[in-house]
Formats: structure tokens, C-alpha cells, sequence
């Protein structure tokens, strides 16, 4: 018995390191539109701080595989700290604000992306890199201009999704995947923005894999 007892133990330490030694292909880096997130059944509640602007916002960057598959919750031990953070928090309040209900400061939302991706990137990057990385990236990807250069602007018009994949590729260089949402007249929305990076959380790649965003062949661009 007790030999069973410690040999289960010993292989759950060795689950323990593995998976904090997780490696993985790529990052996710996903922005979402709020006009798309509030346009729906479940509706929103805006940040303590008031209504974000509009402007696409971070959702999170997420380790990735090359087959699809991603790492989560990797390490246990390592939980969000805001004082880590405390010198990027305006920022983050601004570009990774929580549109779920009830009305909040973010904190909450900033955890659970730390918690569930963050921690299978620490090879890579410590807590204060890992957001400070998301950050830059969103410098970077002013989607919602690129969009506006291709006359594609959230005025409750319906685009084509190819014109929409199109507009973006032409901004960032690389071909992005797009996710919809439904609202409550089951219009296909402009929902969600799937750019791929590197493992160091810097450059934007070509993606290995894309999600299936099901989407309509024209989907509407809500206002917000």
C-alpha cells in the first residue's frame, strides 16, 4: 500500500515538472470587438472606469501547438500578482479591459489569463513580460485602421469576410483567423481576431493552424 501511495506521488511530481517545462509552437494573439461582444444575448457590463473605447480590444495571447492542441493551467503555484503589473495597469485598464457582467476592474479577467496561458509560457516570459508583450502586440495590430483604410468601418454594415481577411492581411503582413458571434437576430458578427507569434511574443507569423470562426459569407461590423 505504501509503496502505491509513493509511487503516485513521485509520478504526479513528474506530471508537475512537465508541464511547467511545457514547451509549445506559438502564441494567439486574439483581439476582440466589443460592439460584437455586447451585441449579444449575454449582453455586457462596461469596466468600473467607464465605456472602453472603440477599438478592438485584448482578449489574450495564448500558447498554441502546431496541431491545434494547446497547454493550460501549467503551473499551480503561480498566481497573478497585480503588484507585478502595477506599472502597466492604466494601459491594460485601456486595451485588455473585462466587458463581463458584473462590472469590474479587470483584475479577475487579467488572472484567469495569466493563470489559464500565461503560466504555459513561462519559459519564455515572467508575468510582467507576458502582459507587457500583449500590450505591444496590440501597438502593432491597429486593426480597427486597417480596416477603416479598406472603407470597412463598425457602422452595422455587413462586409465580406474576404474583404475583412484581406484588409488585415494587408495591414500586419500575415493572413488572420476570424471568429463570429450571433446576435440576437442571429446576424454573423465581426467578433474576434486570431493573429499568430512567436514564441518569444514579438513578431507576428504566419499561423500554423486557424481556427473555424463560422462565419457568414458577409458579417455584419457592429457599432459599439
Amino acid at each position: 500500500m505504501r509503496t502505491g501511495i509513493i509511487f503516485k506521488l513521485v509520478m504526479l511530481q513528474s506530471l508537475a515538472v512537465s508541464c511547467l517545462g511545457q514547451d509549445f509552437d506559438f502564441f494567439y494573439f486574439v483581439l476582440q470587438w466589443p460592439g460584437a461582444y455586447c451585441d449579444s444575448r449575454q449582453s455586457c457590463c462596461y469596466p468600473k472606469t467607464g465605456k472602453p473605447s472603440s477599438d478592438f480590444s485584448i482578449h489574450g495571447l495564448w500558447p498554441n501547438y502546431n496541431d491545434g492542441s494547446y497547454p493550460s493551467n501549467c503551473d499551480p503555484d503561480s498566481q497573478f500578482h497585480k503588484s507585478e503589473v502595477e506599472d502597466l495597469l492604466n494601459k491594460m485598464a485601456e486595451k485588455w479591459p473585462s466587458l463581463a457582467c458584473p462590472s469590474s476592474d479587470g483584475v479577475r479577467f487579467w488572472e484567469h489569463e495569466w493563470v489559464k496561458h500565461g503560466t504555459c509560457s513561462e519559459s519564455e516570459l515572467d508575468q510582467h513580460d507576458y502582459f507587457d508583450a500583449a500590450l505591444k502586440l496590440k501597438d502593432k495590430a491597429n486593426l480597427l485602421q486597417f480596416l477603416k483604410s479598406a472603407g470597412i468601418n463598425p457602422d452595422d454594415g455587413f462586409y465580406s469576410l474576404k474583404e475583412i481577411k484581406n484588409a488585415i492581411e494587408e495591414g500586419t503582413g500575415f493572413s488572420p483567423g476570424i471568429e463570429c458571434n450571433k446576435d440576437p437576430s442571429r446576424n454573423s458578427q465581426l467578433y474576434q481576431i486570431y493573429l499568430c507569434v512567436d514564441t518569444s511574443a514579438t513578431t507576428f507569423i504566419e499561423c500554423p493552424i486557424l481556427p473555424q470562426g463560422r462565419c457568414a459569407p458577409e458579417i455584419q461590423f457592429p457599432k459599439f
